[in-house]
Order: structure tokens, then sequence, then C-alpha cells
């Protein structure tokens, strides 16, 4: 109980920010090879043709494997993020997380081999995963949406936890008993992992130990991989981090043509917001344990205000984390702002005032411009938020626009977001 208490704690903390502050590394990830990969030597035989597209649901048959091959004809292309890259070769690729988690030291390297192929020398086996995956577990809700615009839901043998899971599909899937629950952090239930043996878990890393789990599952001797999306400095840049879930199934054609299509549209509304000629001030979130965390301005939700064509208070802030502040400072400088948007776990504007009285000062809060993004929110609390919105911020510019600037987008309908009353 203890555990689920620190964990939701340090969630809020995250949720009304947009954002997560540093934490200090306990663990380094393996040490990058020192030895050159090398592939095994063809296959001697008939002559092989080169496959046409990466192959998503088998394996090159026995006897078939041929090195001369390219085995990944449609590979990612990373235009956004940073953080994360993808080295091709011809029966195996090396995927590389530069900073796995915050204060991370060193990257961490996962060498996807096609299945029916040898897999290179010079590697740990924890960082050898066979590819495409066929089952899969996965820590973390923001996931979710990239597995089910894939098609690959059927692949999710489980979770940590479905509580907060928005997903109808997953949620269907939950309650019919076909995913099985791991926990969380620390506590995660290896047994239960052995048990399920799944070819993949990803999981993400915070440096702290109580909440990472992939210690001891790699430890135990499970494939894991440590997805580092939610520290990306970008709406977009975290978008495409479907391209990295996308590698573990060969599905990067797929994933090139949905981010893509996402892109154009974020870029078009953010051209169209750039127009605008007076911007209104804007604040976020809201105190908690006496606290008030508000995004750095090199976050992405800071990205997000700035694209929609608003002026974010903490905009000229050079952090990408969050910035703690007292309820006394953040009056200081928001007192006067025009919106007040992410306000945290707040359903009505008498919620606010019950949480503290001083938030009736703020003009935003006298004039109605108090706005959350909680309008998807699942019967147990889960805020789809967190989840599908990480996979679409062309929707969230689009949800901000129309709030900042409603004649910019007169058909638009709010989907993340709504206005408290």
């Amino acid at each position: 109980m203890l555990r689920k208490t620190l964990l939701l704690t340090l969630l809020f903390a995250f949720a009304l920010a947009g954002c997560a502050p540093a934490s200090t590394p306990t663990e380094a990830p393996a040490p990058a090879p020192t030895e050159t990969p090398v592939a095994a030597a063809p296959t001697q035989g008939v002559l092989i043709a080169a496959p046409e597209h990466n192959l998503t649901d088998g394996c090159v048959a026995a006897g078939e494997y041929d090195a001369s091959i390219d085995y990944f004809p449609e590979k990612a292309a990373l235009t956004h993020t940073e953080n994360f890259s993808i080295e091709y070769f011809n029966n195996y690729k090396i995927v590389t997380v530069k900073t796995p988690y915050p204060g991370a030291t060193e990257s961490v390297e996962y060498v996807l081999v096609q299945c029916g192929t040898p897999a290179p020398e010079g590697f740990l086996d924890e960082q050898i995963i066979e590819v495409p995956v066929q089952t899969i577990v996965t820590m973390s809700t923001s996931y979710l949406p990239f597995l089910d615009e894939l098609g690959l839901l059927d692949r999710l043998v489980g979770l940590d936890d479905a509580t907060y899971v928005s997903n109808p599909t997953v949620l269907k899937m939950a309650e019919e008993g076909k995913l099985t629950m791991l926990g969380y952090g620390s506590g995660v239930n290896v047994e239960k992992a052995l048990e399920l043996a799944p070819d993949l878990i990803m999981t993400y890393g915070s440096g702290a130990p109580e909440y990472d789990a992939h210690p001891v599952l790699l430890e135990a001797g499970l494939k894991v991989a440590l997805n580092a999306e939610w520290m990306d400095t970008s709406p977009l840049g975290r978008a495409e981090w479907g391209k990295f879930i996308a590698a573990f199934f060969n599905k990067e054609a797929d994933a090139e043509a949905l981010f893509a299509e996402k892109a154009q549209k974020y870029e078009e509304l953010k051209a169209l917001a750039a127009g605008v000629t007076e911007k209104p001030t804007v604040f976020t979130g809201s105190a908690y344990q006496g606290t008030w965390n508000v995004p750095g301005g090199n976050s992405f939700a800071a990205a997000f205000l700035k694209d929609a064509g608003a002026d974010y208070l903490w905009a000229d802030d050079v952090s990408t984390g969050s910035i703690p502040l007292a309820f006394e400072a953040v009056f200081e400088k928001a007192k006067d702002a025009d919106y007040w948007v992410n306000v945290g776990f707040f359903f009505t504007l008498a919620d606010v005032l019950a949480a503290d009285a001083r938030y009736a000062d703020f003009a935003a809060y006298k004039n109605g411009n108090v706005w959350n993004n909680d309008a998807k929110t699942s019967p147990n609390g889960g805020n789809d938020y967190y989840e599908s919105a990480v996979a679409h911020p062309e929707i969230v510019l689009a949800d901000l626009i129309k709030i900042f600037h409603p004649d910019l987008l007169p058909d638009h309908e709010l989907v993340y977001y709504r206005q408290l009353k």
C-alpha cells in the first residue's frame, strides 16, 4: 500500500507539471559492446530473393538465411526526437536510447535480430531481442495507443495494472482475463513475469529504485526495453516514439505513414497559430503539498502552448523538467494571466476553491478561463490525455488553439480539454 501511495504521489506531481522532475540514477545501463558486431556466414544453397517488405509475422525459414540480403527494406527515419536512434544492418538493427532515464550517464542498446537469422557477436544476451516480437507486456499506458494504431493489441499479454487504462479494447481484454497484471516498480511480480514468458517487457526508467522494475526483471533473465518517450521535449518528438515501438515488430512502414500524417497536420496547425497578432498569457498546474510545479520553458508542455499561439509565462526558462515554486511565486507572476490550463485533479471551480481559497484571486479564475485536460476520463479515473494524446499531439494542439483562438478553428470540437464550471 505504501508503494502504491508513493507511486500515485509521484504521478500526481508529474501530471500537474506536464513533465517530469529529474532523478538521480541508481544503476548504470549495460556497457556498450567493445567488439565489432559480426554476422554469421550465409547458408549455402539456392539463390534466395530479398523480401520487398519487413517480415511482420514470421521468421526466415530454416536453411534460407542469406547474409547478403537486407531483411529490413522498410526502415524508420527519425526527424523530431533526438533521444533514440536506429541503425540498420542486413539481419539486425541496433536501437540506442541515448538517455534512458533522468541523470543517466550512458546510453542503452538493443539488438533487434530478425528471427531465423544468427545474432551478431559482441553483445550481452540481455541486449539481444528477436523480432518481430510476438508477445509484449507494457508497463505504461502511453505505449498502448501506438500498439493500437499499429494493429498489435492482439500481441499484448500483460500490463503493470489496468486500473487507469483508457483504451476500451485493452479494458475489455483485462475484464476477460486475457491480460496478466505484474504490478509496479521494484515490487513487480517477477514470478508471474517468468510464468508468462513474454518476448518483451517494455517499461521506463526513473533512476529511483522504488519506481523502476527493469533491474529485477533483467536479473531474472527477461527481455526488457526502456522506453524514454516521457523525457522527450517536443510534442512530435514524443509521438515519434511510436517508431521505437514499431521497430520491435518490424512495423516501420506503418509507423512512418502514421507519423507523417500527424506531423503534417501538427505543422499546419502550428503555422495557422503563428499568424496571430495577440497572444494570451497562460499558466498551468496547481499547488500540491505546498509546491506548485510548472513546466520548464523547454518542456513539451511549454512547446504546446507556444505552438498554439499563447504566451506561456515561464517560456524564458531553459529547463526541460518541472520548476518547483511556492504558491506566492506563481501568484505574483500569473495573477493577471488570461488563461489557466492543466489545473490538475479538479473537476469544478468549486473543487478549486475548496483546495485553496486564494485561487479565486487569479484573473483567469474570475473570468472563467480555467481549462483542464481531463475531458476523456475512464470510470476508474484514468486520464486519456496521458495515454492516447501522447500519440496524437495534433489533436492536443487543435484543442489548445480552439481555446486560445476559437475563430481559427470554428468547427473543431474539443477532445481532451474542457472548461471548468
